[in-house]
This record gives structure tokens, sequence and C-alpha cells, in this order.
């Protein structure tokens, strides 16, 4: 890891911040996929309008996503592509770390439990 001024670590968490409310990695994970509107975002994810615009107004102030206007409709994509490469590393951690979780707790269980 490089060395960061005290401001570099408090610029690193707060993108860290950013990627710690699930209906953000929804947003983003919807938009690996391409383009969305805020109703198809709403629509994929079971967020509401304001929820929603909330979330992306987060994600744009933080450059993970970008946002065009097309007639009456903002489209929203991904501005920061490397944002999937860390998503899928977490991701991948995590799964593991469950099943290595699950695969304790059934060593643990008596042999009749099932």
């Amino acid at each position: 890891m490089s060395l960061l001024t005290d401001t570099g670590y408090e610029m690193v968490a707060g993108y860290f911040r950013v990627l710690s409310d699930p209906l953000r990695l929804k947003l983003l994970n919807t938009l690996q996929a391409g383009e969305r509107t805020v109703a198809q975002l709403m629509a994929a994810t079971g967020g509401n309008q304001a929820n929603v615009s909330k979330h992306l107004r987060v994600l744009l102030d933080a450059g993970l996503v970008v946002r065009r206007k097309a007639g009456t409709n903002a489209w929203y994509g991904i501005g920061d592509p490397a944002v999937h490469a860390l998503c899928e590393i977490v991701c991948a951690r995590q799964e593991a770390f469950l099943r290595s979780r699950a695969g304790l707790l059934r060593e643990e269980l008596p042999p009749d439990a099932g």
C-alpha cells in the first residue's frame, strides 16, 4: 500500500463509505450492464424515486457514475470502471468467508442434526 497523508487516507475512507450502502451497490451492479434511467434503476433495485435519486447523487459526486441528458430523461452510467473490479474482489472474498463459516457450522452440528 502506498504511503498517504492523513488527507489521502480520509479520501480513501470516503470512497469506501460511498460503497458502504447496499442500494448503491445494487445501482452500480445494475449499471454494469449499461446506461439506465432513474425509472429503470427503480424497477431493477426496488428503490423508490427519492431514494434512488439520492443515492445516484452520492455516486455522481464521488465520480463513480456519470449522467447525460437525453430529452426529458437523465441516463446514468458507470463513471469509474475500476469500481467493478473492486466490488468483484470484495464479493468473492465475502463469498469465500461465508462458505468457510458455513463449513465450520456444519462440522459443529452433531451427526444426527441433519
